[in-house]
Parts: C-alpha cells; sequence; structure tokens
C-alpha cells in the first residue's frame, strides 16, 4: 500500500470523503488530500472558517 493509498478526499459533487478519488474525477471536484476520513469529512468547515478569516482581513485592510 502507498502513502497515497491511506490519504483521504472531499468529493464536492458526492459531498462525502473518498479515500480514492473517482476513475475520471477532476482535481477540481475535490479538496485534499487530508490524512484522515474525519479531516476529510470536515473539509467544508474548514472552508467557511478559512473564508470567514479572509473576510475579515479585508475588511481590516
Amino acid at each position: 500500500m502507498s502513502d497515497q493509498d491511506e490519504l483521504w478526499w472531499y468529493d464536492l459533487k458526492t459531498k462525502s470523503a473518498v479515500q480514492a478519488p473517482r476513475v475520471g474525477s477532476k482535481a477540481a471536484d475535490r479538496l485534499g488530500p487530508y490524512a484522515t476520513r474525519e479531516e476529510a469529512e470536515h473539509a467544508m468547515e474548514r472552508v467557511a472558517e478559512r473564508n470567514e478569516k479572509w473576510d475579515q482581513e479585508d475588511e481590516e485592510d
């Protein structure tokens, strides 16, 4: 098993954590890689948190 096989992604089309991207899926349709399934499952929460932080930083400038 390679290191790549142990990684996880968040699939934006299926809205789920996947260990191996779908055959033919575009990189633009997924977030990751993540070290664990739990990290991948919370990918959209992290995106929202980062966006909020960046919006606040923009307002401060």
